[in-house]
């Protein structure tokens, strides 16, 4: 299992959600956390929260923002050091309809969930190609491997993560580099970003899911769907049903097609 004392660690959307749990539970393993969020307040109460469990540091960042990214990493680096795991974890839900959403709604979307971890991930790579050695975890979603309504932007920007994500894990093995790359596929998490969500499937519970994610990134996992049978459910069930069979065992059976009706997401 890979020891993560003394390591470095960064995560987005760190400030908040299981972002926020995932910063505790790295710091209980003598971790040094890095908090990247664009909600200042958070931070500072993290910081606080946290800084009697060991080193902690919060920047404030729009991650949709390419210079901004260019900016803290460059100061990351000189004023803490080579980031050792890097935790994609800030993302963003509109939920609604495609022909709803406006030109902003589906840039920002994409902005966040989708090109915000390439242009991270860009920055701390070479540190950790250089040195042999790191980690990085990118939290997409089950809306990356199952269609459904009032999710297509969010889905699109998912999909797209676990095709980079799982692509960069394979070019490091190719490169025969030590730096290990996880996809992350949860379902929906009680954080209240999804909030008025209804599922048959049991919402995940952010303790159980954060402590996963960690785990996870311990033993090394190349791709965790959280549950684990939402991965292979759905790919057997895509492999072997026809479209329409499919859409009736996601839609009627699992209702997965119904989850986001009453969606209203998180209050400002």
């Amino acid at each position: 299992m890979k020891r993560l004392e003394s390591k470095i660690v960064l995560i987005t959307g760190g400030a908040s959600g299981i972002g926020k749990i995932m910063v505790r539970l790295m710091l209980e393993r003598k971790a040094k956390v890095i908090i990247w969020d664009i909600n200042q307040e958070k931070i500072d109460e993290a910081v606080s929260e946290f800084s009697n469990k060991g080193d902690v540091f919060g920047f404030h960042i729009d991650v949709s923002n390419v210079e901004q990214i260019l900016e803290t990493a460059k100061k990351i680096k000189q004023e803490i050091g080579v980031v050792d795991v890097l935790i994609n974890n800030a993302g963003i839900v509109i939920g609604k309809f495609f022909n709803e959403h406006s030109a902003a709604e589906i840039t920002k979307t994409m902005e966040i969930n989708a090109n915000a971890p390439m242009f991270i991930t860009k920055q701390f790579l070479n540190d950790m190609l250089n040195q042999n050695s790191g980690h990085i975890c990118n939290i997409a979603s089950s809306g990356g491997i199952v269609s459904n309504p009032k999710m297509s932007v969010y889905a699109a920007s998912k999909w797209s993560v676990i095709g980079w994500s799982d692509s960069l894990r394979l070019e490091m093995k190719q490169m025969n580099k030590k730096v290990n790359v996880t996809t992350i596929m949860p379902y929906y998490i009680n954080t209240g970003m999804f909030d008025g969500v209804k599922s048959r499937i049991p919402i995940l519970e952010p303790e159980a899911t954060a402590l996963t994610i960690v785990k996870a990134i311990e033993k090394n996992k190349k791709m965790l769907s959280i549950p684990g049978y939402i991965y292979r459910f759905t790919r057997l069930g895509q492999a072997i049903m026809s479209v329409n069979i499919f859409d009736w065992f996601a839609g009627d059976v699992l209702g997965i097609y119904k989850t986001m009706e009453h969606f209203t997401g998180r209050k400002k």
